[in-house]
């Protein structure tokens, strides 16, 4: 039996996954709306009314627990689940609203012996494992290059809090920013520049910053959320460049060629299922051991280089 805390869009889509590996799991929501609309499309009962009234009927503990609710419940989520005796718990990236949560959760969850997994699902998007696999064919990344311009027109209109505004950059853009890193690897020397803040969550809207990695590969990286543009990953091996833009699709360009071509994907469960969804939590339920899923500890140092990349402290 699995737990999933959580009845919102998020949860739905873990639903779906779970029941098309034919898992067993307990759903448990908090409010009655996203409950009966969550009932409403997987035709499942939600325990609704909350994880603290839950835990109070003393449920038999299970073997994993996925967290699928809002950012801003992540880390008081794991830390009763935690409390509780729960040891393996899946949990929605990015982990909480900003640094100083994501610090605090993995200090307590490593004094309590937990293993927590950060689900990064573009990790695990059919166009991230097919460039793995070509990358590694084709001798090693030797140079790569990533954007995270945001939208700024429609952030703005997404109702989000103040606290998830202010730290967008990590709720919203470190998802490009760690798959470039966990493919092209971390970083030994990074130089960063920023300019402009905006009004509603004063931050930064204009990055750059280049760099080298522990696997002698050179980095470099844009953003401008007050212009154009959109996510991209580009890498460059011996034999030419790969560039993932849209991230779901890869495009390559041979040495010597000014041809880019589409990389044909095996993506069937990315188009039925949110894309890397099927993968992701096939690897978190049944795999003890996979370099894909991001470790809570992974996952906290990083936190100096979002820092260095961002400008926020």
């Amino acid at each position: 039996m699995i737990w999933l805390v959580g009845s919102g869009g998020i949860a739905i889509e873990y639903a779906r996954v779970l029941d098309a590996l034919k898992v067993q799991y307990l759903t448990i929501g908090r409010g009655k709306k996203s409950s009966n609309n969550f009932s409403l499309i997987i035709g499942k009962k939600v325990i609704s009314g909350g994880l603290s009234n839950f835990l109070k009927t003393k449920p038999a503990i299970p073997k994993k627990v996925i967290v699928a609710v809002n950012i801003e419940e992540s880390k008081s989520t794991c830390t009763e689940l935690i409390s509780y005796g729960i040891k393996h718990i899946l949990l929605e990236k990015p982990g909480g609203v900003n640094f100083e949560e994501v610090s605090k959760l993995y200090n307590f969850a490593k004094r309590k012996k937990v293993d927590i997994k950060i689900a990064y699902n573009r990790r695990y998007y059919s166009s991230t494992l097919k460039v793995k696999e070509l990358i590694n064919q084709d001798g090693g990344i030797k140079s790569f290059n990533f954007d995270f311009t945001e939208w700024l027109h429609e952030i703005e209109s997404l109702g989000k809090s103040d606290q998830i505004l202010r730290n967008w950059f990590f709720a919203n853009s470190s998802h490009v920013v760690d798959l470039s890193f966990f493919l092209g690897g971390l970083p030994t020397e990074m130089v960063s520049y920023f300019n402009n803040s905006i009004m509603w969550n004063k931050s930064f809207t204009i990055f750059s910053g280049a760099g080298k990695t522990k696997n002698g590969a050179i980095f470099s990286y844009k953003a401008n959320w007050k212009s154009a543009g959109r996510w991209s990953v580009e890498i460059l091996t011996n034999k030419g460049k790969y560039k993932l833009s849209p991230l779901e699709k890869l495009f390559f360009q041979k040495k010597g060629s000014l041809k880019i071509k589409e990389i044909n994907l095996n993506s069937k469960y990315d188009k039925v299922f949110k894309p890397g969804f099927y993968a992701q939590l096939k690897a978190f339920i049944y795999k003890k051991n996979d370099n894909h899923l991001l470790s809570l500890s992974e996952h906290r140092s990083m936190l100096s280089i979002y820092r260095k990349i961002s400008g926020l402290n």
